[in-house]
């Protein structure tokens, strides 16, 4: 398994899926880092050479943000939303959905397991 940014890639796919599987790099990244780094997309990723790995490892760190740096700047604007006490960063912080998404049906990714509550007993009568 090559390793690309720090990451052990799928050496029996082609380059142009196993790039995806970086964190932060999608289709379009991935084709465009393989055209900076003269690489052809059909290559597989076992099939590359050490030269063309080190090639790739020095695009994707001179260029994109990947794994750990885009995680951790993600959780910092979060942060920073919540520090700010923004209306975003309230739904963040209530683990509720914070682009405007209904929450009386539906919602169960950002709301959890649900949490049943005790309601009015049936009338008799």
């Amino acid at each position: 398994m090559p390793r690309i940014a720090g990451v052990d890639v799928p050496d029996k796919k082609k380059i142009l899926y196993a790039l995806q599987y970086l964190h932060g790099i999608g289709p379009k990244f991935a084709a465009d880092i393989l055209a900076e780094a003269n690489i052809e997309p059909d290559t597989k990723a076992n099939e590359l050479t050490e030269q063309q790995i080190a090639q790739l490892n020095g695009v994707i760190d001179s260029g994109y943000l990947v794994e750990g740096a885009l995680r951790r700047q993600v959780q910092q604007n979060i942060q920073r939303l919540r520090d700010i006490r923004s209306y975003r960063g309230d739904r963040h912080r209530n683990g509720l959905p914070t682009r405007g998404q209904r929450t009386r049906c539906n919602a169960r990714t950002r709301k959890g397991k649900k949490k049943t509550v005790a309601g009015k007993k049936g009338v008799k009568g």
